[in-house]
């Protein structure tokens, strides 16, 4: 699939390509014109654009824009072997995508969309391909309004994660990627390494310099900035240092210049939700993610 256009009766036409170049400069408009809804479709291509496509995994990274009459109405992108990520679609063009990539013969593990959009992809594909659509998880964008550091601050202070870090780094991801459920979509080494370059992660430190949680944000793309990779060791939940680290990293995000701080949550998590909702962020939209089976 290297370009490949294709026109349904109602003027709207589906652009595929490999071409990370040709897909953003069809889209990079729309993407940005709504940054919080397409964070992540924003800094996965930004991902891509500065560390190539070896860092999701080893298959050639699919893109999709949906023009109607010249308007770019929807995106979507896929780093095989990892899940289709669509932007907000109608039930109809969700429908028209799957039959399209149905007859394409493209395998895919699952889909993460808004929540209507998901749902709505994640039925048509049961219909074209006889797949079954498992729902793993629910999801929560929050937007940053006005930050609330949590009260009382638990003793230590935080600290930019730095290179003798990346063994550490390293460890807690894998951790966190296993407590979360999602699984890794890249490389954890070179992850590490990408969030020591730019400054990405934070950590809580205890007042004896030990780090005992930690917090991450995105690179800065069309001025928003999501929190990822919040995350606690087990054995030291419940004492505040996830608020503590990620409040410091919002705090850093906005005087960095960012417009809009993001985050998401697992709804299953109400813990979390209510952490986040306390130091400020408010809900955006709701998202889904399924997996797909034979």
């Amino acid at each position: 699939m290297d370009t490949d256009t294709h026109t349904d009766t109602d003027t709207a036409d589906w652009h595929l390509t490999h071409d990370l170049d040709d897909f953003l400069t069809r889209a990079g408009d729309f993407l940005d014109s709504r940054p919080a809804l397409h964070t992540v479709p924003l800094t996965v291509t930004e991902t891509l654009r500065t560390h190539g496509p070896h860092v999701y995994g080893d298959g050639a990274p699919e893109f999709g824009v949906l023009e109607r009459d010249g308007v770019v109405r929807a995106t979507f992108f896929r780093t095989p072997p990892h899940q289709l990520n669509l932007t907000s679609l109608t039930a109809e063009e969700a429908g028209t995508l799957a039959a399209r990539l149905a007859g394409l013969g493209r395998p895919l593990p699952g889909v993460s969309a808004d929540r209507d959009t998901a749902g709505a992809f994640a039925e048509a594909w049961r219909r074209h391909t006889g797949a079954t659509a498992v729902l793993r998880q629910r999801q929560r964008l929050y937007r940053l309004g006005t930050l609330t550091p949590p009260r009382p601050v638990p003793p230590g202070r935080p600290r930019i994660a730095v290179a003798p870090d990346r063994e550490l780094l390293v460890r807690w991801h894998l951790e966190f990627a296993d407590a979360v459920g999602t699984g890794t979509v890249r490389d954890v080494g070179e992850w590490a390494n990408a969030r020591i370059e730019h400054g990405g992660i934070t950590f809580w430190e205890s007042p004896d310099g030990t780090p005992v949680a930690m917090a991450g944000t995105t690179p800065q793309v069309a001025g928003q900035v999501r929190v990822a990779s919040v995350y606690t060791p087990a054995h030291l939940r419940g004492r505040g240092y996830a608020g503590a680290a990620t409040a410091e990293v919002s705090r850093a995000a906005l005087a960095a210049g960012a417009t809009e701080v993001l985050l998401f949550t697992d709804l299953a998590n109400p813990t979390s939700n209510g952490l986040y909702q306390r130091i400020g962020y408010r809900p955006v939209a709701d998202f889904a993610v399924y997996d797909f089976g034979r």
